[in-house]
């Protein structure tokens, strides 16, 4: 039997349609209270695992489990602890938004009075309150957007799936949805998300799991992944090629400056101390990409 310290637990699931085999052989752990990205190229398998896990597919094979439950023998109650957001979604345009998690809340069964304080409650969460009496077609993508990840909410689940959640969001929500997801995580919620926005995912999530060709590729704490990056330097003045030489740094410059690998934030600080001290007036330093992009990089290394 599955642990119950995961909150979302695959094995070896498959999923074929037809010639294609989508998934075949995944694993994936997701506790509780964390926030796990599920990480991939197009056509990895993510959205069908998801489809799986929120019950709306079948697997061919393998065992899965949310909040303890078996989504194929038990959708219903797989259901009740379940958000999910996925990433294309329908909308009941004539509705007003809060009409349109009041139904929500009724579909799970809510009791009129908490439906209405839960509805206004997330309104407010999501930036949405001042549209609660407007009809859902007068929203923009953006705040579809963030109707969807309320309606995910509205139930209060346990574990919450979410494909692509900042697609079409501005700076600001992407902010605050980064920040709502930590919460969730903080209350004890075991948050999925699956995302293309890497920089965001290395800014909100514990853990990482790389899926390609269908399979799991790995699965890390994001404390756990190489830190190893490229650090771009650009200089008004001083030798700085000459500079790296000297100290034996491989580098490679081209007309946005200079790259050069470092191990670690400490290497990159050191580093740094040691141009100045050689006379090389530093204009700019800072990472190139990020640890995650790195990983997922040296996962899909046969695309290229």
């Amino acid at each position: 039997m599955p642990t119950q310290d995961h909150a979302v637990l695959a094995r070896d699931v498959r999923r074929r349609f037809g010639a294609v085999e989508a998934v075949r052989g995944i694993d994936l752990d997701v506790p509780h209270g964390e926030v796990t990205a599920l990480v991939g190229p197009n056509g990895a398998g993510k959205t069908t695992l998801l489809l799986m896990l929120a019950t709306l597919l079948a697997p061919d094979s393998g065992e899965l489990r949310v909040a303890g439950l078996d989504p194929v023998a038990d959708p219903l109650a797989v259901r009740r602890k379940l958000g999910w957001m996925p990433d294309a979604f329908g909308v009941y345009d004539q509705l007003t938004t809060r009409e349109y998690l009041a139904f929500f809340a009724d579909a799970h069964r809510m009791p009129r009075a908490e439906a209405k304080v839960r509805v206004a409650e997330l309104l407010d969460l999501v930036h949405l309150a001042e549209f609660a009496a407007q009809p859902v077609h007068v929203l923009s993508r953006g705040q579809k957007q963030r109707l969807a990840l309320a309606r995910a909410l509205v139930h209060r689940p346990s574990v919450l799936l979410l494909d692509e959640p900042a697609s079409g969001l501005d700076p600001r929500s992407r902010v605050e949805l980064r920040d709502l997801l930590r919460a969730q995580a903080a209350e004890g919620v075991a948050v999925l998300v699956s995302s293309h926005i890497l920089s965001e995912l290395s800014e909100i999530a514990d853990r990482v799991v790389f899926v390609n060709g269908g399979r799991t590729a790995g699965q890390h704490r994001m404390d756990e992944l190489d830190h190893r990056t490229a650090w771009r330097v650009r200089a008004v003045a001083g030798d700085l090629p000459a500079a790296l030489e000297q100290r034996g740094i491989a580098h490679v410059a081209h007309s946005a400056g200079v790259d050069v690998q470092v191990e670690s934030e400490q290497a990159a600080a050191e580093l740094l101390a040691q141009l100045i001290a050689d006379g090389v007036r530093v204009s700019g330093f800072a990472p190139v990409g990020n640890h995650l992009e790195s990983a997922y990089l040296a996962y899909t290394e046969e695309r290229r």
